[in-house]
């Protein structure tokens, strides 16, 4: 099947409706396939909440910092490698396009291994350090313990989805999700609602999924329908490439890390001000807020593809087109997610809840008081893709950093003046404050001469 011309990335002038196509065509991949990888946790949550009940809720929502890093890993090594991949595309070098896709194997690899063993080390420390207590702990043990053994699938299976997209394979990358998530639905159904296995069958079933999605991504990538296709004698690590790979995709990792961070600190402070209802009530809430960050996510990851291409062959324009449409999807749909949730509470609490009045009153306060800023939340994170994606790693993660660092004052201030409801407002306080900064910085960059883009080339080399 041949592709329509106005619908790929090209170093050719193009106009905007073009770009628009171009946008799109990576854009609703992307975030089909970030919404359908984020089914994994939602629809872990749902046979947790309803064969399991507000403990399991809990223990799921105090295993999940810990485990994301591995998630976060495959991020990084799924975006740093994908935007070489891209840039080398975009100066018409597949060779070495074919070396940064071949090093990312191994990276896949170290860092796997190197998640596996922050799993097992401090896994069930970091139970202890959000005061878990009871069966709660003993959940989220359980639920650490798989991913702390097969952590590396885990790793594997959030990156090559991102390589394949960068490959000028959007489609294929949303169709392997989607695999995985159908398995997914099935064997928790099995593990947890059948065999009752709790949190331990959730994440077997989690792993299993995504062994099934790494089988076929790496099979891809060894098959005649590539454009990088591999042989086992091409593959081979470049220091370099591998090093500037981790750099660029850091921002991602400390973005993915920031999203653990906000997690296992609220968890904390809703202990210390809270109970058990109220981490299960915050988890429900986090739920659906992460349907939306995976749609900006999605949107985000769809434009920097092209966004990387376009630096690349040096064609700044085509980038500030690209980003304001890429900033207007994910705020427009920020605050459309945000008035349905609260026009609606009883509907999406009920997914997740048996009907305790409790933990679905807590949840309706949540959503009006943790996500009214949830769509700045959104363009936050594109703003770090962005940077990331035109070769700018130091202003990726000084935003990826701001977001966490921010936060922090409002957390140990806050809960202490307002309580519990000081805990719900710390995010969106510091939302309010860090996007300001933020989008100062991403008009900057797009404002930059020509001229000096003259020079990306040369920039981006290795």
């Amino acid at each position: 099947m041949h592709l329509n011309p106005d619908q790929t990335i090209s170093n050719q002038p193009q106009t905007d409706s073009q770009i628009r196509r171009t946008f799109w065509r990576y854009t609703l991949p992307s975030v089909v396939a970030m919404l359908v990888s984020g089914l994994y946790i939602i629809i872990d949550g749902i046979f947790v909440g309803q064969y399991v009940g507000p403990s399991g809720l809990a223990g799921i929502n105090m295993a999940w910092p810990v485990v994301y890093v591995l998630s976060a890993l495959g991020v990084l090594i799924g975006m740093g490698a994908g935007s070489m991949i891209s840039m080398f595309r975009g100066e018409g070098d597949t060779g070495r396009a074919r070396l940064a896709l071949s090093s990312s194997f191994f990276l896949m690899l170290i860092l796997g291994g190197l998640g596996c063993l922050i799993l097992a080390l401090l896994g069930h420390t970091t139970l202890d350090w959000q005061d878990a207590v009871g069966t709660t702990y003993e959940q989220g043990a359980r639920y650490i313990d798989v991913f702390a053994v097969a952590g590396v699938i885990t790793v594997t299976a959030n990156a090559l989805p991102m390589l394949i997209r960068n490959d000028d394979s959007p489609n294929l990358a949303t169709g392997l999700l989607l695999v995985g998530a159908i398995g997914n639905i099935v064997l928790d159904y099995l593990f947890v609602g059948v065999l009752a296995m709790g949190l331990e069958g959730a994440a077997v079933a989690t792993v299993i999924a995504q062994g099934m999605i790494t089988l076929l991504g790496l099979g891809y990538f060894f098959s005649c329908h590539t454009g990088l296709k591999l042989s086992l004698r091409q593959i081979h690590l470049d220091m370099r490439i591998a090093g500037r790979s981790v750099v660029l995709g850091s921002s991602c990792l400390v973005m993915f890390l920031y999203s653990s961070f906000v997690v296992a600190i609220h968890n904390y402070l809703f202990m210390q001000h809270g109970d058990s209802v109220t981490i299960g009530a915050f988890a429900i809430v986090g739920y659906l807020m992460s349907l939306y960050y995976l749609l900006a996510q999605g949107v985000a990851e769809g434009m920097q593809p092209q966004a990387s291409f376009y630096h690349g062959a040096g064609q700044q324009a085509y980038i500030a087109k690209v980003v304001k449409i890429a900033a207007s999807v994910i705020i427009l749909s920020g605050l459309t997610w945000t008035a349905l949730l609260n026009l609606f509470p009883d509907f999406f609490i009920g997914l997740f809840s048996q009907g305790e009045p409790a933990i679905a009153a807590q949840a309706a306060t949540g959503f009006k008081l943790h996500l009214f800023a949830m769509a700045l939340d959104g363009f936050i994170a594109m703003a770090s893709v962005f940077f990331m994606s035109v070769n700018q790693p130091g202003k990726a993660m000084m935003t990826s950093m701001g977001n966490m660092l921010v936060q922090i004052p409002f957390l140990l201030w806050l809960p202490d003046v307002m309580g519990v409801n000081g805990v719900w407002l710390a995010m969106p306080i510091s939302n309010l404050l860090l996007s300001s900064i933020v989008a100062v910085l991403v008009w900057r960059e797009l404002r930059k001469p020509a001229e000096q883009k003259a020079l990306v080339v040369a920039s981006a080399q290795v």
